[in-house]
């Protein structure tokens, strides 16, 4: 159901890093995104696609993991993701991608957790350096990362708390909570 897939899709941050993925499974994920919605079907979007342990680790050098937890620097050896995909945009075909990155990667995600598979979507990206790792020529714009691999971290949805914070956080026991606001806070209007 789409529902539980949603419910289940967190952005997870902590992987079992020696459970490989293949990369038939990265180009499933990657049709999934070519098959969404794109604005006037312009389909300007591009991917980089990787599963190999050593570009693995270049690609983890650019990016910046979770920004609420000030005293957690990032997933540890052996729990970084064990793939990649790059969301590129191509500014030969336009200048703007809309939401046409953040479609296309929302399907990838629910394609992974349906694979039993989780993943985290990163803005937070050393554009420059990524672009060099990857030797990826001007045109392509690195829209966002996202890093996938099998879970090694359990997430809970919870409402807010009474103080209405949204920040993240975890627990003693390494349980990474994710307040939500309520459906009444965020429709503000109803017609019928």
């Amino acid at each position: 159901m789409l529902e539980d897939l949603v419910r289940k899709n967190r952005s997870c941050r902590r992987f079992i890093q020696s459970r490989s993925l293949k990369m038939d499974t990265l180009n499933e994920l990657v049709n999934l995104a070519r098959l969404s919605a794109s604005a006037a079907n312009l389909q300007p979007l591009k991917y980089v696609v990787c599963c190999h342990p050593e570009k693995n680790a270049e690609i983890f050098s650019c990016l910046a993991w979770a920004a609420y937890l000030k005293d957690w620097p990032g997933p540890l050896e052996g729990e970084r993701p064990s793939g990649y995909i790059v969301v590129l945009g191509d500014t030969s075909i336009t200048q703007d991608f809309g939401c046409d990155h953040g479609i296309a990667s929302q399907s990838i995600l629910l394609g992974a957790r349906e694979k039993g598979l989780a993943g985290c979507m990163l803005g937070a990206v050393s554009r420059e350096k990524l672009r060099d790792v990857l030797n990826l020529n001007a045109q392509l714009k690195i829209l966002l990362v996202l890093a996938l691999g099998v879970p090694r971290e359990e997430i809970v949805v919870e409402p807010l708390g009474a103080d209405g914070s949204i920040r993240y956080w975890r627990d003693g026991r390494g349980v990474h909570h994710v307040p939500k606001r309520s459906l009444n806070d965020i429709i503000i209007g109803t017609y019928s």
